[in-house]
């Protein structure tokens, strides 16, 4: 072998190297459907204000809206994205008890970090975004 063959073995290789693969979301059903209750609440909350001046009915849709959200959030994309569960029980003694569960850290190293990404940034986002259009709209 010459000299330069391994010299430029190296410089080859690196070259012929491919990317990394990225990560891509690992329920991407679960991740749509987190969003899109998100944004159909703040889409017909900021339209609907512009067009439309029945307070009652953009509160009653938008409400509902939010509703399903957070149905989804706590019983779907909660549990499959991030491994969060939450119930409410009643003791023995009648009183209501809130259960509040997590994955360990080990399968929290296993979650998918763009899934995990998209969930925390989805609520921090929309409360934000609500916040800001509470004042114009």
């Amino acid at each position: 072998m010459s000299i330069r063959k391994i010299l430029r073995t190296p410089f080859l290789h690196l070259r012929s190297r491919k990317a990394p693969p990225t990560e891509n979301y690992a329920n991407p059903n679960t991740c749509f459907f987190h969003v899109l209750f998100k944004r159909a609440a703040l889409a017909f909350y900021i339209l609907s204000a512009l067009f439309v001046d029945n307070f009652v009915i953009i509160f009653v849709v938008t409400f509902f809206l939010a509703a399903l959200d957070f149905w989804v959030v706590k019983n779907v994309s909660g549990r499959i994205l991030v491994g969060l569960r939450w119930w409410n029980e009643i003791d023995d003694m009648g009183k209501s008890v809130w259960k509040f569960e997590s994955l360990n850290q080990e399968s929290l190293a296993r979650l998918n970090k763009n899934n995990s990404w998209l969930f925390w940034w989805s609520l921090y986002l929309t409360v934000s975004i609500f916040n800001f259009t509470r004042n114009y709209f």
